[in-house]
């Protein structure tokens, strides 16, 4: 089988935070890969710095030392090849949904008319057809990181950046959008990083799993995950889906064990 090749690699990625005074070191040589196309989930410890990876990635942080590589070429930072998605929506409230999605399409300097046919088919693709014109306040939790998440995909990023989108939302609502993500990501061809606290999330979502340790932070292990089907209920059904999930939250265990040591 030919190998995958590489979309995005990190590469002995440092990076601290303090004054001269004191000096809190957060990643201490992170090395992480994700094949084109591919879909790897970070998780570990609460503060072990998966947010500081992806505002490295995204071009908001410095790195203190490191290297990043895009399609195996080095570059300083990933500033306008990736969609960042948060847990907050961040819809700009006075503007409607149909405005929010063309914020990205606005900045490329698309043709006003051009990014609205645009941006109406996808809100059509995805369920949003009749609520163009409605503005944040007025939709569920689920409607706003619809939104959110087609913002996200229209602009068409090299790189999906996605920090745990659906953490604040009932499962069902949950469940729904998930199948969203897996299903557009497929659609598109789209290379994805989730960041999640949620193991369950992470094992049905994923490819791969990069599992980190506490601070000072290094990549403890990779795991590939292996299910037959893609779908979040259908991969939470498959009888491999228990033994991954038990493996996952041993090693967090383990973490929790030495940290309280």
């Amino acid at each position: 089988m030919t190998p995958v090749p590489l979309k995005l690699s990190l590469r002995g990625i440092h990076k601290s935070f303090g004054s001269q005074r004191s000096t809190l070191k957060v990643l201490d040589g992170i090395d992480i890969d994700v094949e084109a196309g591919g879909f790897v989930s970070v998780i570990g410890p609460s503060g072990c710095g998966k947010t500081t990876v992806f505002n490295i990635v995204a071009g908001l942080l410095r790195p203190d030392a490191g290297t990043l590589e895009l399609d195996g070429v080095a570059v300083d930072d990933l500033r306008g090849r990736v969609g960042y998605m948060m847990q907050k929506d961040l819809l700009f409230p006075w503007r409607t949904v149909l405005q929010n999605v063309m914020l990205g399409l606005e900045q490329k300097k698309l043709p006003v008319k051009e990014a609205r046919e645009t941006a109406l088919e996808y809100l059509h693709v995805y369920g949003l057809a009749g609520f163009e014109q409605a503005y944040p306040r007025t939709l569920s939790g689920g409607m706003r990181q619809r939104v959110a998440l087609i913002r996200t995909l229209i602009s068409d990023p090299d790189i999906l950046l996605l920090d745990e989108p659906f953490s604040a939302l009932d499962y069902q609502t949950r469940l729904y959008l998930e199948g969203v993500l897996v299903e557009a990501a497929d659609k598109y061809r789209k290379t994805v990083v989730l960041v999640t606290h949620d193991i369950d999330e992470a094992v049905a979502l994923s490819r791969h799993v990069t599992v980190l340790s506490g601070r000072p932070t290094h990549v403890k292990s990779r795991h590939a995950i292996e299910l037959a089907e893609r779908s979040p209920i259908g991969a939470r059904s498959d009888p491999r889906f228990r033994e991954y999930f038990h493996a996952l939250c041993d090693e967090l265990d383990i973490q929790t064990r030495k940290k309280a040591a």
